[in-house]
């Protein structure tokens, strides 16, 4: 591993973890709003108030009791997800693509009891996987069909786009690829594919596994430099508009793609992680500090916002590369 001194970083423009919490989630994040993103279920019923695209949530199970006859409630779903409330990091998630009898499909074309079911439920209320092992409530919400564009690029799993959002300008995204390693998680430290995005055009500008540069996906060899997301604009202003309706001044937005329904929220982090600048290639500190800059509601809707990084941040190169037919080197744009 080639090491890289903090003067190199600098240069970079590389956000650190003590930067992030002190300049930007201790100033911009007030500490009252953080339930309102660290209880899926608050950002659930936040977003459906505010009118933003979300798979649909079916039912909320708080009590164990409420466990012994919940296949009535699951009878008439062929896929759901199941989710903890205050999880985190992906865990305790339970996804169900369909049903084989009295078995629950998952992804990966494994058969599950209700047993099991019931069994996850009661360990995800008692606290299993909430933040300090606190009880917790289940989520059941609809299943999410991701869009043909990515078929073969996620391996059991589907794939979400994160977008850092700051003082509501969208200022870097990518997108998470699951792979064998990561068990189907789209979670970059368990082996997931990070693919950098220009945030003009939604085209991958660099690849990374493990941090470090891939050009194909591990498992389907599918070439990462292909990948351009669709329906970008529309995504950018989805993310863009979590900033008036949580107050939050930093945050991340997980963001899918849905075949029928398009881009859908999935959740909200404020304390998003620093991997993003690593399957970028590029420093965050010097997006913020510019749009630190920029007046008070200078651009005062979504919509004016994304077209203002949309211009301001994109890839000039990336774009000269597809101006002139060629390929952009995934794993070597800087």
């Amino acid at each position: 591993m080639k090491w890289v001194t903090p003067w190199a970083l600098k240069r970079m423009g590389i956000l650190g973890m003590n930067a992030r919490n002190h300049d930007f989630i201790g100033r911009y994040n007030a500490r009252h709003l953080y339930p309102l993103v660290d209880d899926k279920l608050k950002t659930k019923l936040l977003t459906e108030e505010y009118g933003l695209a979300t798979p649909a949530l079916r039912f909320v199970v708080s009590q164990q009791h409420a466990i012994n006859h919940i296949e009535q409630q699951l009878f008439d779903l062929d896929g759901f997800a199941i989710k903890p409330a205050k999880g985190s990091g992906g865990k305790g998630i339970l996804v169900i693509v369909g049903r084989h009898g009295d078995k629950f499909i998952k992804p990966s074309g494994a058969e599950i009891g209700i047993e099991e079911i019931r069994r996850h439920m009661s360990n995800t209320l008692a606290g299993l996987y909430s933040l300090g092992g606190k009880p917790d409530v289940v989520i059941v919400e609809d299943l999410i069909e991701f869009d043909d564009i990515f078929d073969g690029y996620s391996h059991e799993g589907v794939p979400d786009i994160r977008v850092v959002v700051f003082k509501g300008y969208p200022v870097m995204a990518m997108l998470r690829l699951a792979t064998h390693a990561s068990d189907g998680k789209a979670n970059l430290h368990q082996g997931a594919v990070g693919v950098g995005l220009d945030i003009a055009s939604g085209r991958c500008r660099k690849a990374v596994q493990f941090g470090a540069p891939i050009i194909l996906h591990p498992d389907t060899h599918r070439p990462l430099h292909e990948i351009k997301v669709p329906d970008w604009r529309e995504m950018l202003v989805l993310a863009s508009r979590c900033y008036e309706m949580t107050e939050l001044g930093y945050i991340g937005t997980d963001i899918v793609l849905d075949k029928t329904r398009g881009p859908q929220l999935l959740e909200l982090n404020a304390r998003p992680g620093l991997a993003i600048q690593m399957a970028n290639g590029l420093g965050l500190l010097p997006r913020l500090r510019h749009i630190e800059t920029l007046k008070p509601r200078q651009h005062k809707s979504p919509e004016t916002r994304v077209d203002y990084v949309m211009k301001a941040f994109a890839d000039t190169r990336l774009q000269a590369q597809h101006t002139d037919g060629g390929e952009p080197a995934v794993g070597n744009i800087a």
